[in-house]
């Protein structure tokens, strides 16, 4: 995937008293007072901030926040909390721009504004094309720096990159490209991925698609539980999705046929129901009762993927394998999260149950790199083309 970077824009000088556009992902949790209760995002966007600054620009950012109206504006909807939290991180003035798409507002090389909640604007989530005409009038380089937006076609996210006299990527989404291709593109073998979740049905697409490029495809959650009634075993009073063991057997035949493979859970630890307080019982998969309820898997198969996890050359996590939230049903979890911790392997997670998962094993600084963009991550592992991606390699062809 070719795609300029706005490093490399800045590295041959041309940001240099130029007005650059920041497309960030500032959409951070606020409380009922307008507090920011969460500032990962805004501290995650001062990188390419201060590359512009550095680079002797003049700095525009924007993003959405929440889900307002198109037109109609609320104070809930507003970035003046970011801009104020984006300012103390930055250590000056982030002045906020409310009526903005029509320019008309002062901007010098060193300043930066936060130009308000883009989505806002109408057009915006449409791609309307003379809004991100009007956009791009704004500036002379254009950086997108939200992967989180990469996989939606919007004004600020796909329309202005059609029309900015120059279209890159920020470090955020730089980053994410690099460790895509590094994990999916290019992967050192094996490559073993991780898909867990509640419903085979939302990651079908997901699971297919990995089917043809890993050499193990470790399944969790309730989606192992259809695979376990693909395999003929009992699951009780289980989740699962009996309609789809057919599509369940089609990925464990396709794996078959490259040569390489879903394992099965050998045992499992059940409950006669869903709480923190159930008694929790270690079973073989063979022995699942009428009654028994499986949410977690067992020592034995917990031991079994650790083992190829730290054989891996490439792991690509997305999903806990059991309910970690409740700790009687969380060591499957925690082994595999360990496992990942510990092998020499490249690794990449994404998708919001499994940075609660890694936040909660501590182990952040032993994940090669921590996705941030939920939805996208997940269509990248479906093997699409993200309309971030897309237009920026068009532009980057020239």
């Amino acid at each position: 995937m070719q795609i300029l970077t706005f490093a490399e824009v800045c590295k041959r000088g041309d940001a240099q008293g130029k007005r650059v556009f920041i497309r960030a992902d500032l959409n951070v949790p606020l409380n009922d007072t307008g507090e920011i209760t969460e500032d990962t995002r805004v501290r995650a966007s001062v990188p390419a901030v201060q590359m512009a600054l550095d680079a002797g620009a003049a700095v525009m950012i924007t993003s959405h926040l929440g889900r307002p109206t198109e037109g109609e504006f609320h104070a809930r909807d507003s970035l003046a909390p970011v801009a104020k939290r984006l300012s103390e991180l930055l250590g000056k003035p982030v002045r906020l721009e409310q009526n903005w798409v029509d320019g008309g507002f002062a901007l010098h090389p060193g300043e930066v504004v936060m130009l308000e909640n883009c989505r806002l604007n109408k057009g915006e989530k449409k791609n309307d094309d003379a809004l991100a005409q009007k956009y791009a009038k704004l500036c002379d380089i254009f950086v997108h720096d939200a992967f989180g937006t990469a996989h939606r076609a919007e004004a600020s996210t796909y329309g202005i990159a059609k029309y900015a006299p120059i279209a890159c990527a920020g470090p955020l989404l730089a980053a994410e490209i690099e460790a895509i291709n590094r994990a999916l593109a290019n992967p050192k073998r094996p490559l073993v991925a991780i898909v867990a979740g509640s419903k085979v049905s939302t990651k079908l697409t997901i699971l297919q698609s990995l089917a043809d490029k890993v050499d193990g495809l470790i399944v969790g959650g309730g989606i192992a539980n259809t695979f376990l009634l693909a395999a003929g075993l009992p699951i009780g009073k289980s989740l699962a999705e009996p309609d789809l063991i057919d599509e369940a057997k089609k990925v464990i035949a396709k794996m078959k046929a490259r040569g390489a493979e879903v394992p099965i859970p050998v045992d499992v630890v059940v409950a006669d129901r869903f709480a923190a307080d159930a008694k929790a019982t270690v079973k073989a998969a063979t022995d699942v009762g009428a009654d028994d309820m499986i949410l977690d898997i067992g020592p034995k198969t917990a031991a079994q993927l650790a083992d190829q996890l730290l054989k891996a050359g490439t792991i690509v996590w997305n999903g806990p394998v059991g309910v970690f939230e409740f700790d009687a049903f969380a060591s499957g979890t925690k082994a595999i999260a360990e496992a990942i911790a510990a092998s020499d392997g490249f690794s990449i997670a994404g998708g919001g149950d499994t940075l609660a998962a890694i936040a909660k094993y501590g182990i952040a600084d032993r994940v090669g790199y921590i996705s941030t963009g939920g939805g996208a991550f997940l269509e990248v592992l479906e093997g699409k083309t993200l309309p971030a991606f897309e237009i920026l390699e068009a532009r980057a062809r020239g």
